[in-house]
């Protein structure tokens, strides 16, 4: 692993939202998202780079990051689908889209496809209720799908 660091526009993007925050406390989410953007997941070298900015120590980001699930902490595939798993999606047919991801594409929650393309995460709810069962790929959200609306989608994908 290298040494993170922000590309020149990000670092431009972190400086002017700081501006808007009267502690560099506030920038822990901003910057963690930041990262994310700019790789994709948060390395632990991004937390200690994050961590020295704010004056933090690594395990204070590293807290922060591991708390909310919207943070990648391994690398991911191209086609990041999460799936959500809370009631009104289970109810709706959640777990059946589960199993045809698991079937057609042999992974499951918190796994990527051995070629890099896929991973698949389950998540709370991403209010989207009126919508269930729904998944996000790549934070664009499909609703209303059935097992045949997300085949059409993961051979898109391909």
């Amino acid at each position: 692993m290298g040494k993170f660091t922000f590309t020149q526009e990000n670092e431009e993007k972190f400086q002017t939202i700081a501006k808007k925050y009267p502690k560099i406390d506030s920038m822990m989410l901003p910057g963690l998202w930041l990262v994310q953007e700019q790789e994709g997941w948060v390395s632990p070298d991004a937390m200690i780079f994050i961590a020295d900015k704010l004056g933090k120590s690594p395990i204070e980001v590293y807290e922060f990051a591991t708390f909310y699930t919207m943070f990648n902490l391994k690398p991911i595939g191209t086609y990041h689908i999460e799936l959500c798993k809370t009631l009104s999606c289970m109810i709706m047919g959640a777990p059946e889209l589960k199993k045809f991801i698991k079937d057609t594409l042999g992974i499951g929650p918190g796994e990527t496809t051995a070629d890099g393309k896929f991973t698949l995460s389950e998540v709370e709810c991403q209010g989207a209720c009126g919508g269930a069962p729904m998944i996000a790929l790549n934070h664009q959200y499909h609703e209303n799908l059935t097992v045949d609306k997300l085949k059409t989608i993961i051979e898109e994908c391909k």
